[in-house]
């Protein structure tokens, strides 16, 4: 056996792709796809990651991340909470816009995944 290295992100990739939840004795697929916004500091080059091997994971592309976070909740919604997307966005700002899906999907019991960026741990803060 040999050993895998990869990134945070591809690792991230491949986990999301390989969640499954099973009902009824029947076996489906969890996480259905990403909903993401490109910007400074989006989760440890997940863009790339996702650009080298997504599985079956549907990637979008948002312009709004209270939209994103809002459509994630329809489709949880749609499959009766049995898939889900995941939400990503860039620090700062764009993470302070999923705040009140994420209440609204807490407050409904509705899954939501979210990863908000982050900056580099190496930066000291200003």
């Amino acid at each position: 056996m040999s050993t895998t290295r990869l990134t945070m992100a591809q690792a991230l990739v491949k986990f999301l792709d390989n969640q499954y939840v099973e009902v009824d004795g029947v076996q489906s697929k969890f996480v259905a796809g990403i909903f993401t916004i490109f910007g400074h500091g989006n989760v440890l080059g997940l863009g790339q990651a996702l650009e080298q091997d997504s599985g079956d994971l549907v990637v979008h592309q948002g312009r709004n991340e209270q939209g994103m976070c809002h459509a994630a909740i329809g489709f949880a919604k749609q499959h009766l909470r049995r898939k889900i997307y995941a939400c990503s966005s860039s620090v700062g700002p764009g993470a302070a816009n999923m705040v009140t899906a994420a209440a609204t999907a807490s407050a409904n019991r509705i899954p939501l995944l979210l990863l908000p960026g982050d900056v580099y741990a190496s930066r000291p803060a200003a």
